[in-house]
């Protein structure tokens, strides 16, 4: 795989990203990690099933954040 175009120099090594409905009630607190992705570029991925606190429904949930430019041959 080719080295991205860049990376964050100050990036950290996770995120903590909470996820909350409109009332301000937590559905979830995920860590997205650092990641190298298949594609080149680099960010930070999270993946988990998360529930709503008042129906107990569960869902799935997937975040990526992916450093603009970052991509190689760009």
């Amino acid at each position: 795989m080719p080295e991205p175009a860049k990376r964050d120099p100050q990036g950290p090594k996770f995120l903590e990203v909470t996820i909350k409905d409109s009332e301000g009630a937590v559905w979830s607190t995920l860590y997205a990690q650092a990641k190298d992705f298949s594609t080149g570029s680099v960010g930070y991925y999270a993946s988990d099933k998360i529930t709503n606190p008042g129906s107990a429904e569960r869902y799935q949930c997937s975040l990526n954040f992916t450093l603009i430019g970052s991509k190689p041959g760009k």
